[in-house]
């Protein structure tokens, strides 16, 4: 990678700005594929609908909104919660995996949520597994959880109830919400349900640091934290320090897997010095 030697060199601020618009595919347009590309990224926020689409219309030679909206209604990308307890767009394949790695955010989130306090007393297992199981038997928005919650928990704030759910459970929205052209309510249904596979993945944080590192590093243990919304993650980039090259910058120290990007782009490169970063919306 250019500015960076096997260890202990010195990074200058343009070496690290272009090393991570480099693996972010933001120096020039690439010849990848929309799951490719979604799966190098490690996912990508997808708040906002219609996000990804521009995201990946400034990334991929010939992007077509097309594929995505393909994708998402065949269940192989889903939207759902993930990095920070925030919804981003993920392959199915990948999805599994990285909840179970960023579960302990919910939990926190959760714990530190007013949602707790209205949930306090219950028996959170038997509240999990019931609007586990509405959801599962309904795809519902979360108004429509929170009325059925409010009638089996008399009482209580079923909106409340329903976010408590909602944090708690690995869960997903469905098309056509998140589909270029198309509206329609969050509605919600749990991960496993939607892919109709078991979530019992080990999680492996080990792996999720690699991957951050492969598409947006060079990068702190800092930075890391702040994607993931994790935390104590300098015990994790310590134990793989062995197979990261390293470099400091003023007082920091940044780290890169050698995970190179997906796939060859198809437009000349960037200047020297110059970073053509695009944000073209999709017609």
């Amino acid at each position: 990678m250019h500015g960076m030697g096997p260890a202990g060199d010195v990074l200058s601020q343009r070496a690290v700005n272009r090393a991570t618009l480099a693996r972010q595919l933001l120096l020039e347009r690439a010849g990848c594929g929309v799951a490719e590309t979604v799966e190098h990224l490690v996912g990508m926020q997808a708040q906002a609908p219609n996000a990804p689409y521009v995201a990946l219309w400034s990334r991929l030679a010939g992007f077509d909104p097309a594929e995505l909206a393909t994708l998402l209604r065949e269940r192989r990308v889903v939207r759902g919660w993930f990095q920070r307890g925030t919804v981003h767009l993920v392959t199915a394949r990948d999805a599994p995996g990285l909840r179970a790695a960023v579960q302990p955010v919910a939990a926190r989130a959760f714990a530190g949520s007013p949602f707790s306090r209205d949930a306090a007393g219950l028996d959170l297992a038997e509240l999990v597994s019931t609007g586990h199981a509405m959801l599962t038997e309904t795809p519902r928005t979360r108004a429509e959880l929170g009325r059925l919650l409010a009638e089996r928990y008399p009482g209580r704030d079923g909106l409340s109830l329903a976010f408590a759910v909602n944090i708690l459970v690995p869960m997903v929205q469905l098309p056509p919400r998140g589909i270029w052209g198309a509206t329609g309510p969050a509605a919600l249904t749990p991960l496993s349900s939607w892919l109709g596979i078991p979530l019992g993945v080990e999680p492996s944080v080990d792996d999720l640091v690699l991957r951050y590192l492969g598409a947006f590093g060079p990068a702190t243990a800092r930075d890391a934290q702040t994607w993931s919304g994790l935390t104590r993650l300098r015990e994790v980039v310590e134990r793989l320090r062995p197979t990261l090259r390293t470099g400091g910058r003023y007082r920091s120290r940044r780290a890169t897997a050698a995970t190179p990007a997906p796939c060859s782009s198809t437009a000349p490169s960037a200047r020297p010095g110059r970073s053509r970063v695009r944000r073209v919306r999709p017609r």
